[in-house]
């Protein structure tokens, strides 16, 4: 009674006893995929580590050197002319005007001493301030530069106000050991309060020297609105006075050879001997390279052990 039921039932399937997959490819390359690529990164591990074990034996380091920039206790105020007879044309001076000659020597000037404070002083018929005596003296040149005469300006040369006023802005300074004042000017003086044999007695009197200097020539070319008469323009004496009063010196420039002779001998003249500290600061980079070896040769022990070792053939 039980056999047809059988035969009919034959070949049908019944409840599946498990879940049935299409393929079984699937997971086991997802089994040996993270072990292939730990095989492909632990060469290239290694190597970073031996590049970078060679980088830090190699000590690689930086060095800073510092220098201690201090004044050198000589402290100096230029008093540069800049009335209108400054802009007389000098052949002398390869065809530039006496301001520009005068402009381009005391750049030169303020170059060959780092270590000195310097100042600026301009004057025509009064005195100017246009720089305190500073150790900037990248700001120093660029503020020369814009020194020039002025039509604006009151007329004249007044040479015993701009040593008045070079001489108060030195004395500002308690710590200076020598202090001086280079008065570069073409003309007389015939305006101010105060004349220059005045001035130069009570600037010697505080021990602050003057060194003189007379540029230009009695040919240089003067535009007539200026000056009909040049040979009228030039004190001499006056300025040797100076000169002697304060036991400074007397320059006479008729050429830029002339007047890049006498910035450098006041520079001689006033050279200080001072000992310049520079400082060695060595840092040393080795460590980083070290901890990186150590890191990559780290990675690489761990890649070797997940990585499966090769079948036997």
């Amino acid at each position: 009674m039980a056999i047809p039921p059988l035969l009919i039932l034959r070949g049908k399937l019944g409840t599946p006893a498990s879940i049935t997959f299409s393929s079984l490819s699937i997971i086991g390359s997802l089994g040996t995929k993270p072990k292939d690529i730990a095989g492909a990164l632990k060469f290239t591990t290694l190597i970073l580590s031996i590049i970078a074990a060679a980088i830090s034996l190699a000590r690689p380091q930086t060095t800073t050197l510092f220098s201690d920039k201090k004044a050198s206790g000589v402290d100096i105020m230029i008093a540069v002319d800049i009335s209108l007879s400054m802009e007389a044309q000098e052949a002398q001076y390869g065809g530039n005007s006496r301001m520009r000659a005068a402009k381009q020597t005391i750049q030169n000037f303020i170059q060959a001493r780092p270590y000195d404070r310097i100042g600026i002083v301009s004057f025509a018929g009064r005195s100017y301030l246009e720089a305190a005596v500073t150790l900037d003296h990248a700001f120093l040149i660029d503020k020369l530069e814009g020194v020039n005469p002025d039509r604006e300006l009151d007329d004249g040369t007044a040479i015993g106000s701009a040593i008045s006023s070079a001489a108060t802005r030195l004395l500002e300074y308690k710590d200076t050991k020598s202090r001086i004042i280079i008065l570069i000017t073409d003309g007389s003086n015939n305006s101010g309060t105060i004349t220059p044999d005045v001035a130069a007695k009570a600037v010697a009197l505080q021990g602050i020297k003057i060194h003189t200097v007379a540029i230009g020539s009695k040919e240089g070319r003067l535009p007539r609105h200026i000056q009909r008469y040049p040979q009228l323009e030039f004190d001499t004496e006056t300025l040797k006075r100076i000169a002697a009063e304060t036991k400074g010196e007397y320059y006479r420039a008729l050429t830029t050879k002339d007047l890049s002779n006498a910035l450098t001998s006041i520079d001689n003249l006033e050279k200080t001997i001072r000992k310049q500290r520079v400082v060695s600061h060595k840092q040393e980079h080795h460590i980083w390279f070290t901890a990186a070896a150590l890191v990559f040769a780290l990675v690489y022990v761990f890649l070797t052990s997940i990585t499966p070792a090769p079948a036997p053939n």
